[in-house]
């Protein structure tokens, strides 16, 4: 019987990540409101790529949750959960995204600790992070890189990172923060 319900909350799982369109609750939504408005902000001077990111891509992605992708090849939704604390990856993330993509969607999941705590901002900053994953694979420093340059373009200033860029080796990679 376990089995079953197993097999069974998984299928409910993979359904729930093939529908792109369903909206989120309030507190992602405005995450994703205050993400966009960022991401609009800066858009103009990021010009056609950064860091390797497909802007046109990007922005269909965050706005429509759905982009014809260069990286994964083909169209790809965005399916957006909001698992319980039972999720194994809840443990160690607020958000996190599911790839390579799956029958064409790739889920972006939002952890009971992205809902709960953290300010507007940080949850902005989460967003626009996790669509770079979303978009252009699983690289973390270009993930970093690219929400940074969108902060400080659109506000003047970004977070401090730097713990998180040191642990993941990103001093080492081609990509870098934002100057001031």
């Amino acid at each position: 019987m376990r089995r079953i319900c197993r097999i069974g909350l998984l299928l409910l799982v993979a359904c729930l990540a093939a529908i792109p369109a369903v909206r989120a609750e309030p507190v992602v939504e405005a995450a994703f409101d205050l993400a966009i408005a960022r991401f609009e902000a800066a858009r103009p001077a990021l010009g056609s790529a950064f860091a390797g990111v497909d802007i046109a891509a990007y922005r269909d992605a965050l706005t429509l949750r759905r982009f014809v992708s260069r990286h994964w090849g083909g169209t790809i939704a965005l399916a957006v959960l909001t698992p319980g604390a039972g999720e194994t990856a809840c443990a160690r993330y607020a958000a996190f995204v599911r790839i390579p993509p799956r029958q064409g969607s790739v889920a972006l999941a939002f952890c009971p600790e992205f809902l709960g705590a953290g300010t507007p901002d940080l949850r902005a900053l989460t967003v626009l992070h996790e669509m770079v994953h979303v978009v252009a694979g699983a690289d973390e420093c270009r993930a970093m890189a690219f929400a940074a340059r969108v902060e400080v373009l659109a506000t003047g200033r970004f977070t401090d990172v730097g713990r998180y860029w040191r642990a993941n080796g990103c001093d080492a990679s081609p990509f870098s923060l934002p100057e001031f």
